[in-house]
């Protein structure tokens, strides 16, 4: 229903979509100002640092496209709204989800796909049979904790109501952190988005490996290849979050 409402306005569609590939471009637009001064940040060059981005971007938009709209569930707890979609012979989870489809959003993983495809072919890297499998895995894996981080940050607005913003602070936030190398952030950092909220196995974790860098506080190789489990991971805690929520609605104000 709302694709079709937005492809009835064909010509708003193509400027929404394109303002959301514009905004979306001025963060690589960010990147390369930085590189007009420094050849390397943090020891990685330009097309490693693209690669950074394009993966997260890419990642990123994916969840934002299926899911990005669970970031209005507070209002509907406020208002009370939420109790059309409990009636509804569909999970509330779907519905939420789908709420105010936004297709524009394809501008985002547009941007991020040129910039990523640039990237593959600047970085140098010999593409292995292994390592052209692993770029789609990563891709979906790194989408799908975006998807847990959203469903976790809507389960939190039961509790919370007005918390969209602390909720954009993981996704979005998050997004923007991982666009820069690991190597810039200090240890702590590091570590919390690599085992308290794993976004490091995003990109940061696999691009290593892909890149034949070291990868991230010292782990060892084959942790490269664990973002599909640290997805499912995600995937389990975030629907275990989202059940005790939506257990403790008593509609409008709870």
């Amino acid at each position: 229903m709302w694709i079709r409402s937005t492809m009835a306005y064909r010509a708003s569609f193509v400027m929404s979509t394109f303002a959301s590939f514009t905004v979306t471009a001025l963060d690589f637009v960010a990147i390369l100002l930085m590189f007009s001064r420094v050849d390397a940040l943090g020891g990685w060059p330009l097309s490693e640092v693209a690669f950074l981005y394009g993966l997260s971007c890419v990642s990123f938009g994916l969840a934002d496209l299926a899911i990005g709209s669970m970031e209005r569930l507070g209002q509907r707890v406020r208002d009370g709204t939420l109790d059309t979609l409990l009636v509804r012979p569909a999970p509330v989870l779907a519905q939420v989800a789908a709420d105010r489809f936004g297709l524009r959003r394809l501008g985002r993983v547009t941007q991020g796909a040129l910039v990523l495809g640039w990237a593959v072919t600047a970085v140098g890297v010999d593409w292995t049979l292994p390592k052209v499998l692993l770029m789609p895995v990563v891709l979906l894996s790194g989408a799908g904790i975006f998807c847990a981080v959203f469903v976790a940050g809507a389960a939190f607005q039961f509790v919370a109501q007005d918390a969209s913003e602390v909720q954009n602070a993981f996704t979005y936030g998050g997004t923007t952190l991982l666009q820069y190398p690991p190597t810039v952030f200090g240890t702590e950092l590091v570590r919390g988005v690599t085992f308290v909220l794993p976004l490091a196995f995003v990109n940061w974790v696999p691009a290593a490996y892909l890149l034949g860098r070291p990868l991230p506080l010292d782990l060892p190789g084959w942790v490269a290849f664990t973002s599909p489990l640290v997805a499912a991971g995600c995937g389990a805690l975030s629907g275990v979050a989202w059940r005790a929520g939506l257990r403790s609605y008593r509609s409008t104000g709870s």
